[in-house]
């Protein structure tokens, strides 16, 4: 099993608009390709201005079979675009359990 952290960091203020622009254009394509959201998180203390998603797969090769699809939905593009004003930085983690 495969966990991933993906940290979008925000223009100051851009969290709002991100969610509601992501509610409206990017979650179902996004949880319909990729499955296994587990949580969608926001900092409370630390780096602020950013969304967390936790994402778990069976597997490294179902992982980048997923984001494979999810790159080419022309839906999700998309909202790529519609949110690409509001990101200072994107970090991915990949973790495995111990």
């Amino acid at each position: 099993m495969i966990h991933e952290i993906r940290t979008y960091t925000l223009v100051p203020g851009g969290t709002r608009e991100y969610l509601r622009l992501y509610n409206e254009a990017g979650r179902e394509v996004q949880t319909r390709l990729l499955g296994g959201l587990v949580a969608v998180l926001t900092p409370e203390s630390g780096d602020l201005n950013q969304l967390i998603y936790h994402w778990v797969f069976d597997s490294y090769d179902e992982r980048v079979r997923r984001r494979a699809q999810l790159i080419a939905d022309p839906a999700f593009t998309e909202f790529r675009k519609s949110v690409r004003h509001l990101l200072v930085s994107q970090d991915s983690r990949l973790l495995s359990p111990a």
